[in-house]
């Protein structure tokens, strides 16, 4: 994921979208519901009266679960397999490997929030959602959806190179393509050892597979 904070992406009914300066790291963030069920993140009250506080925090930090409007400790890995086990058979991905990118990703937290405005378990953009036809990125059977089918597309493009898929599904496929092969970012390289690791562990654990 790319480090700098610059967008974050609400869902709601009408799928709200504010932009954050990159200087609103650190700063207070008001979190307000809209007349029409939308939520507005911004560093000011909004000069609205139609708005309303549901939160204010000093970071965007751990902020998921006020966005999703729904607790923060939704589920666990058990209850997503039913959606991994569905979506890894239609696009034909290993379902360890859906797990270890879900573990490292979010950790199996269906609210998580990155910096960079990454979404949910498997950790999807905006852009790449949008692409996929993920509307509520906070939906775990959703987001696996989209992650699988992005996943089954890297694998496709890069002719199974495991290493290369998890490079572009981390660092993004136009870096891999910059770079001519895994990008020499010291994220994306623990990234990538962190989930054929837990993809190792996954298939001889829980899949009881070790070809």
């Amino acid at each position: 994921m790319q480090k700098p904070l610059m967008s974050i992406y609400c869902w709601s009914i009408t799928a709200a979208l504010v932009l954050l300066m990159p200087g609103m790291a650190m700063a207070e963030v008001y979190i307000y519901l809209g007349p029409n069920g939308e939520r507005l993140i911004t560093d000011r009250p909004p000069n609205n009266p139609d708005y309303s506080l549901v939160a204010r925090r000093d970071t965007l930090a751990n902020a998921g679960h006020i966005m999703a409007d729904r607790p923060i400790n939704l589920g666990g890995k058990a209850d997503f397999r039913a959606f991994i086990n569905a979506a890894s058979t239609l696009h034909k991905i290993d379902p360890a490997l859906v797990e270890a990118v879900i573990k490292v990703e979010s950790d199996f937290n269906p609210n998580a929030v990155s910096k960079a405005g990454a979404t949910g378990l498997m950790q999807l953009m905006e852009k790449t959602a949008s692409h996929y036809q993920v509307k509520n990125r906070f939906n775990p059977r959703q987001n696996i959806d989209g992650g699988v089918a992005h996943l089954r597309d890297l694998m496709d493009r890069y002719d199974g190179d495991l290493p290369m898929v998890l490079a572009a599904y981390n660092a993004g496929a136009t870096a891999v393509a910059r770079y001519k092969g895994i990008p020499p970012f010291p994220e994306t390289r623990r990234y990538i050892t962190k989930v054929l690791k837990a993809h190792d562990e996954f298939r001889r654990y829980r899949y009881d597979s070790s070809d």
